[in-house]
């Protein structure tokens, strides 16, 4: 080789090693994140979890007389498998029967006592009665006889005779007096045996409604369709060997599965942004392919303390829209509520987001070769990004980590925040250029959002 291009060569090459070296150093070292500035639709949304229940549902209900038996809480022996298709007069459930079945007992024993005594103080005034009759009969005799010997004395000396008027006179009397104290016997007999059979009725009645209440402790469907398990106050199923209180003896439920709700609870950091009416999309842990649709039916007016969480939280009903035959009650939901949903805006990641003295908002902006801190204004936010009203424009490009040696250099503000913005003694607004001015054209316009934004 020729020794005038030699050198020039070696040094070439030296160049290009230098420069490759360089890169792949600076490549390496270099821990910078750029990404695009977004732009489209922007949904701000808030999601949670569910459970799916049927809007109209027929409970299957317990006996509902026990109260008046003593009986405060029933136990369920055996009840069918939840899902279990029945028809109306299907048995469904059986509760535990022996504190009744005790006192069935017990009421049969006074029932029999009841009827003895019933039956004594039937034969006594009987024979009270009896006694009475017979007499009344023989005073009756009496007067009789006293008739006669008074006519056979006629011819007596008067003394006689007055002694025959008084007898039969005594005799009437008698008479007159064992039929009065005959209807007052008659009477009392007649308000005791009253009395007996009152109270022997009263405790047959007593044992045949205990002796019917057994027979609704076999529980039966009262119409045709798919059993489901209901919740009791601790919020868990009552199924097999759970009990059931007198004041809501519901054992299952026989639910329509042509209507279905998902019942969440809502944060109360969150329960401001929920409304009636406001659209869901929502999923499925059961068939993570089907996609549904639905609306806020409802939202609780008080918090209340859910087990096992520290903050308090709001019922909200969702209605879903339309019919699916696969949709079955206690189902788990992914309900995404749509909280706004703006058209035609720019955002960024918030990660992308730096504050200074916690009044001016603003990124790292890629500038040609180059990079400077820019002011931005803000909009609404959801989890992940946040709305640009004003400082960048759709072709932008911005840093999500901190650029190597600008930490220390001015933001530049926006001269459409000046009378916005109360700036420190000292503190001077860097002039703009015509796209920070005026970042969406067209006079400034973004776009419009699809509904009224909420003030987060």
């Amino acid at each position: 080789m020729n020794k005038k291009y030699l050198i020039p060569a070696i040094i070439l090459l030296l160049a290009i090693s230098g420069f490759a070296f360089y890169k792949m150093r600076s490549d390496v070292k270099s821990e910078d994140i750029i990404v695009d500035v977004n732009s489209g639709e922007f949904i701000v949304d808030i999601t949670t979890t569910g459970e799916l229940e049927a809007k109209n549902s027929v409970p299957i209900m317990g006996p509902r007389g026990v109260r008046s038996f003593r009986i405060w809480n029933m136990t369920i022996q055996r009840i069918v498998e939840e899902g279990t298709e029945v028809k109306k007069g299907d048995w469904v459930a059986t509760l535990d029967k022996s504190e009744l079945q005790g006192q069935v007992q017990e009421e049969l024993l006074e029932v029999e006592q009841r009827q003895s005594q019933y039956i004594q103080t039937q034969l006594d005034t009987a024979l009270i009665m009896r006694q009475a009759r017979d007499e009344l009969i023989n005073l009756a005799y009496a007067v009789e006889e006293k008739q006669i010997q008074l006519e056979q004395s006629q011819y007596e000396p008067p003394a006689v005779i007055k002694q025959a008027e008084i007898d039969l006179d005594k005799a009437k009397r008698a008479l007159d007096q064992a039929e009065g104290n005959y209807k007052i016997k008659l009477e009392q007999n007649i308000a005791k045996m009253r009395e007996a059979s009152a109270v022997f009725r009263e405790s047959k009645i007593d044992y045949d409604k205990r002796q019917a209440m057994l027979e609704e402790f076999d529980i039966k469907a009262p119409e045709s369709g798919m059993v489901m398990y209901v919740k009791g106050y601790d919020g868990k199923p009552i199924k097999a060997g759970s009990q059931i209180n007198a004041w809501d003896p519901v054992v299952a439920s026989l639910p329509d599965l042509t209507t279905m709700l998902s019942v969440t609870y809502i944060n109360e950091v969150d329960i401001r942004k929920i409304k009636p009416g406001q659209f869901v999309e929502i999923g499925l842990d059961a068939f993570p392919d089907k996609k549904l649709a639905g609306q806020v039916m409802s939202v609780a007016n008080a918090g209340e303390q859910r087990p096992n969480t520290d903050s308090k939280v709001f019922q909200t009903i969702i209605e879903i829209d339309g019919t699916d035959p696969s949709l079955r009650p206690a189902m788990t939901t992914v309900n995404k509520i749509i909280i706004q949903n703006l058209d035609s805006v720019i955002y960024i990641p918030l990660e992308c987001l730096h504050t200074k003295n916690d009044s001016i908002t603003y990124v790292y902006k890629k500038s040609g070769l180059g990079v400077h801190k820019q002011e931005i204004q803000t909009g609404i936010r959801n989890n992940n990004s946040v709305v640009v009203e004003l400082g960048l424009e759709k072709n932008d490009r911005v840093y999500l980590s901190v650029p190597q040696g600008v930490e220390k250099d001015e933001v530049r503000l926006l001269a459409e925040l000046d009378g916005k913005r109360n700036l420190k003694q000292g503190e001077t607004v860097k002039p703009t250029d015509a796209s920070a001015r005026n970042p969406g054209g067209n006079n400034g316009e973004r776009g419009r959002p699809r509904q009224r934004p909420e003030n987060n």
